[in-house]
């Protein structure tokens, strides 16, 4: 095996997946921490308002940047196929053809997020005492969102070679940074949002710079040489075929929970307080569960590109184990420390507290519905197949919460917040169930073609 990469074809299948999973948990957790950063330091030195003009930002920036990402876990799993495959050379143009993708990502985000800020804020039916703020911190927020395509981009090689550390590593340096600027923009210049803001686009241009330099400094088929970017048509091609349905069903989600955070704006701002921390804290419980989804899509990529459909099989009922362990456990903590766990972001409003607590509730109890679901979606895409995940949880999620918000939610009799986050519950069931069905038919038949082309 080439030095550097990790072969995900063979060794103890369990031990594997959790030694794989760990780190990615932990780097989840720390870019979670830079919004965390954010909230912690408005809320406690701002106010509510303000914790609630950086919430009000979440679901519109992942609309904008999912579709970009999507075509990141594309690149993950093209290099993925390729490693499994031992095709050096498919994995080198495929390396050379993401990063200059991940730019011209970036730039065209920056572009559309500073200049749509305030308009799109404003069809959400943000308030008025907050849309100002919101806008601010957009605006600033995508000043450094190139800098987050090249990590993501670069990131998702990175594991698809089977090093999940090193992202992890980058992180904890950006993530050092990130609070230390919060308190220096915040306490010591006054800056408010835009602080916390800038804080964050510098730490995310600190984690790109440091990825590019690993890539760089690689000795296998990932290495990253400037000199040779370009774009290879092949390459981006499957990158696309497999992350373009990927980002268009991130991005449909995105609307989902951006009619969703309409609905919850509604309610005013001291219910939009309480959401917002409330995601926060449900944020560190999704990223672990999703974490094994990312596991998922990688042991599955290498092992299809192997032709080791046994093992598969295997790997799914793994991460599902794992996913569901994860939420369970984690999920029931975050209700059982609710109270201690949202003061930390509200200082000045108990009943913002109070319907934080009521999300929790609703949210993170029944969360490993949610990462069941991710997993079975990873383990997919990881064979390959992008456009059935994405038509079923375009259907499943969104399509379904869509239809609630507007049917049953209308309904003054059940025009609550209990009622609208019911639709998260089940949607995921279903969604899950779906897919699950569906995984289980492709492996097959992939099976079976295999078996024929031998004989």
């Amino acid at each position: 095996m080439r030095k550097n990469t990790t072969d995900m074809t063979e060794g103890p299948l369990l031990k594997g997946l959790i030694a794989y999973t760990v780190p990615i948990i932990l780097t989840g957790v720390l870019q979670l921490l830079f919004n965390a950063a954010d909230l912690v330091v408005v809320g406690r030195f701002c106010g509510s308002i303000s914790v609630a003009a950086v919430g009000a930002c979440g679901a519109v920036i992942n609309l904008l940047v999912n579709l970009f990402i999507g075509l990141s876990v594309g690149a993950g799993v093209t290099v993925a196929h390729g490693i499994g495959a031992n095709k050096d050379e498919d994995v080198r143009r495929t390396v050379h053809t993401a990063v200059p993708l991940a730019l011209i990502c970036g730039v065209l985000l920056t572009v559309v997020g500073i200049a749509g800020a305030r308009k799109i804020l404003s069809l959400m039916g943000t308030p008025d005492n907050v849309i100002g703020l919101s806008a601010t911190y957009m605006r600033i927020y995508f000043l450094g969102i190139t800098a987050s395509m090249l990590y993501n981009f670069g990131g998702a090689i990175l594991r698809a070679a089977g090093d999940t550390k090193s992202p992890l590593y980058f992180l904890t340096a950006a993530g050092i940074v990130n609070v230390l600027l919060n308190l220096i923009f915040v306490i010591v210049l006054k800056m408010d949002v835009a602080g916390v803001a800038l804080a964050t686009a510098l730490s995310q241009l600190l984690s790109a710079g440091l990825v590019v330099r690993e890539l760089m400094r690689r000795e296998d088929a990932c290495r990253l040489k400037l000199r040779e970017m370009k774009i290879y048509w092949r390459q981006l091609w499957k990158i696309v075929r497999i992350g373009f349905p990927a980002g268009i069903q991130g991005s449909l989600f995105s609307i989902s929970n951006v009619i969703i955070q309409s609905s919850v704006n509604s309610f005013g701002s001291i219910v939009m307080s309480g959401n917002a921390a409330a995601q926060n804290i449900e944020g560190f419980v999704y990223i672990s569960m999703n974490s094994v989804s990312q596991t998922a899509l990688n042991y599955a990529g290498q092992n299809h590109g192997a032709g080791k459909f046994d093992r598969i099989k295997k790997i799914m009922l793994g991460c599902l184990s794992l996913a569901f362990g994860a939420g369970v456990s984690l999920g029931g903590l975050a209700v059982l420390f609710a109270r201690p766990l949202l003061s930390i972001y509200i200082t000045d409003s108990d009943e913002a507290i109070k319907y934080g607590v009521t999300r929790l509730i609703f949210i993170c109890l029944p969360y490993f519905l949610c990462g069941i679901m991710d997993v079975a979606t990873g383990m997919l895409r990881g064979i390959g197949s992008s456009i059935a995940p994405m038509f079923i949880t375009v259907a499943g999620v969104c399509g379904f919460r869509i239809l609630w918000i507007y049917t049953v939610f209308r309904m003054p009799k059940y025009h609550t917040l209990e009622i609208l986050y019911s639709s998260y519950m089940i949607s995921w069931s279903a969604t899950f169930l779906i897919e699950f069905a569906v995984f289980w038919l492709m492996l097959r038949h992939m099976s079976r073609n295999q078996v024929a082309r031998i004989t």
